[in-house]
């Protein structure tokens, strides 16, 4: 039986912990306390306080050095087990601080978050692997919600004005007409909006912005079109004009892949002035700093400007 009886107001610390694991590497007092810098009845009073903290005796000192005792070889495994995990801990957390590992939470008007959003992350998946995303989508006033409850950090969207979110300008998209590439209007190249009036329009999603802008541009114009599809996504809407049942005024970002490959046209209304929808990144106000990996992921995302002319930022969200 050992002893060495445990104080009950002791406890284990780093430093002891350090100590054992030198001496059991090094097989001495003396080489422990130069690979920790300390001198060796320092290292020795470690020793001690460790022992005494544990209540048995741990290592054995002879003339040929120290070695560790049953129950210090018994302690040795999780005291090598305790310093793996604190550096471990000690990596990820600079990890995090760097912005190379964390969570990031985003929300994302469904536009953004199904055409502009996946390239931009895989591009930040490539330089940051250990960020885990976690992405939700929903229209602009649902995102603006998230942001303010916290539910993400960023909000990718349209601009809606809130006195407790702020925003910077990513880029803006484009309101283009296509058509399949059959159509009149493909050959011609270029339209004017009383020529819309002979055409099915095809509109998507009620609920969204985009859909009460078109319905705007077609009343301000004074046209009535042939007759109107509706359908609940922008995915049906290009379908539909694939398959010759109208016309549809869609963002750019959303149909560059189809304009693409030829399987619809654009078409330059000359009498339209451009249409652009501005998309912004929202934070609460009061969030403070940005996490090192949101800083990170907007840092992309404005370097990659997905979509229309490059926009000035209004402001940075990174101060």
């Amino acid at each position: 039986m050992s002893n060495v009886r445990p104080s009950p107001a002791a406890s284990v610390m780093l430093n002891q912990v350090e100590a054992l694991v030198a001496v059991a590497e090094t097989g001495s007092i003396g080489a422990a306390a130069d690979r920790l810098f300390v001198t060796q009845p320092a290292l020795t009073a470690r020793i001690q306080a460790l022992e005494a903290a544990l209540g048995t005796r741990l290592l054995v000192r002879s003339r040929t050095g120290s070695r560790l005792t049953d129950a210090g070889r018994s302690y040795l495994l999780y005291a090598r087990r305790a310093l793996a995990a604190l550096n471990a801990g000690r990596e990820t957390v600079s990890e995090i601080a760097s912005g190379s590992a964390g969570r990031l939470a985003i929300g994302a008007a469904p536009a953004v978050s199904t055409y502009v959003l996946p390239a931009v992350l895989h591009h930040f998946q490539e330089t940051h692997p250990r960020v885990q995303l976690a992405v939700r989508s929903g229209h602009s006033e649902d995102v603006l919600e998230m942001v303010l409850r916290e539910e993400v950090e960023l909000g990718l969207m349209r601009p809606i004005g809130h006195p407790n979110v702020t925003s910077v300008l990513i880029y803006e998209d484009e309101l283009v007409l296509v058509v399949h590439r059959g159509h009149p209007f493909a050959s011609a190249g270029t339209v004017r909006m009383a020529e819309m009036a002979t055409e099915h329009l095809i509109l998507f999603d009620r609920t969204s912005s985009y859909h009460e802008l078109t319905s705007a541009l077609v009343r301000q114009a004074g046209i009535a079109p042939r007759g109107t599809i509706e359908v609940d996504n922008i995915d049906a809407a290009k379908r539909m004009v694939e398959q010759r049942l109208g016309i549809a005024l869609l963002p750019l970002t959303s149909v560059q892949l189809e304009i693409g490959t030829g399987r619809l046209v654009p078409v330059v209304v000359s009498d339209l002035a451009p249409i652009r929808r501005q998309i912004v990144a929202a934070r609460r106000r009061d969030a403070g700093v940005p996490s090192p990996a949101a800083a990170a992921f907007l840092a992309i995302l404005e370097d990659m400007r997905p979509g229309g002319p490059e926009p000035r930022p209004r402001r940075s969200l990174l101060t």
